[in-house]
């Protein structure tokens, strides 16, 4: 099992250096989700080099804590941790979206890639196949943490609501989710396209014990996170504030990189900006 690292600025380097490869790897493409996955990388560093019992080893470890990615087409995100986390070679992220790779467009375990745990596409899905992981563990007697990443475009989805009842009603406080509360979507912003506020009192209402963090802020990730796993009798909700394109000053909180690659000349001054956003 990976050694957990409890160094904040190590930490952030990971996230950096995670956000080179997912730009690094988009713009090999030529095709790809920039904006969500860059805004992504701070969570799940967080999720994967501190707070998962997970073991690149042994990915079919049945006691492995498990992260569902519910909002599949942030792949690279996912991919990029993956490799920084021992699961595949570096270098086979410059594959991403070709044909024959193991890294397509979303995720899909058909494809032989180690440390999937959904075959993601539809929107919505995700939570479902948690709460039956979840349900799962409780009847096997495992203690291990179900973790899912939604976007929040993505809970204008009516399953999302069934299985959120669903899991309140079985008490599944190993399952916590996380929102991407970025409050873009490829049509522009959630207010405009369908406004899902007031959301902390909607996942209350579905009796969810609700939690807040700064998404870009690798100690209130963790503590927010540790502190959700201390909820007992049902799950927990973690809405984690974060920027679309994270990292990158010139294309964030902008939606028009939902899902557009950087160009080479492009990923050069990206690389920069990133550089830049972590100087002290």
């Amino acid at each position: 099992m990976r050694e957990k690292i409890s160094d904040i600025l190590e930490l952030q380097l990971i996230s950096k250096n995670i956000r080179k490869d997912i730009l690094r790897s988009i713009c090999e493409a030529g095709s790809g989700h920039t904006g969500g996955s860059l805004g992504l990388a701070d969570i799940f560093t967080c999720l994967y080099f501190n707070l998962m019992n997970h073991d690149c080893n042994n990915p079919s470890w049945v006691s492995r804590d498990r992260l569902i990615l519910s909002i599949g087409h942030v792949a690279p995100v996912l991919y990029t941790t993956l490799a920084h986390s021992g699961y595949f070679p570096v270098e086979e992220l410059k594959t991403l979206r070709k044909l024959g790779s193991r890294l397509q467009g979303h995720p899909g375990r058909d494809h032989g890639l180690p440390g999937l745990e959904l075959s993601a596409g539809s929107l919505g899905q995700g939570l479902s196949v948690a709460v039956g992981m979840a349900l799962a563990s409780k009847i096997d007697k495992r203690e291990n943490t179900i973790y899912c990443i939604m976007g929040d475009g993505e809970l204008q989805e009516g399953s999302i609501w069934e299985a959120a009842m669903s899991s309140s009603h079985h008490r599944l406080d190993n399952l916590i989710g996380i929102v991407d509360r970025n409050r873009l979507q490829i049509d522009g912003p959630t207010s405009a396209v369908m406004e899902i506020e007031p959301l902390a009192d909607k996942w209350r209402s579905f009796g969810w014990e609700v939690y807040t963090c700064d998404g870009h802020n690798h100690s209130n990730i963790i503590d927010t996170i540790n502190l959700a796993k201390t909820t007992n009798g049902k799950p927990s909700i973690i809405i984690a504030d974060t920027i679309m394109g994270k990292g990158v000053q010139s294309i964030q909180n902008n939606n028009s990189w939902h899902g557009k690659a950087p160009s080479k000349e492009q990923l050069t001054d990206f690389l920069h900006q990133i550089d830049l956003s972590y100087e002290v």
